[in-house]
């Protein structure tokens, strides 16, 4: 995920960056977006890339774009 790479590891806890890798790993890997594990992996993307944006440490457009970002590693279901 190129907003992650732009990022580098300096902008994010290790946690943070574990929870959305997974999510992309997942979504990237998935055959069906309705899969437990596609929806907890995304609810947890969901509340980390929220709590950068409330916190103040990433603006909203950093957040959409990474939302973004996500979206686009999964089936074509989640882009439309």
């Amino acid at each position: 995920m190129q907003t992650l790479a732009d990022l580098g590891p300096s902008k994010l806890l290790s946690s943070e960056q574990e929870r959305l890798r997974d999510a992309a790993d997942t979504l990237l890997f998935c055959e069906s977006v309705d899969d437990d594990a596609v929806l907890e992996a995304m609810s947890n993307a969901r509340a980390t890339i929220e709590h950068l944006h409330r916190s103040g440490r990433w603006t909203e457009d950093r957040a959409n774009r990474l939302s973004e970002d996500l979206a686009v590693c999964g089936p074509l279901a989640l882009v439309g």
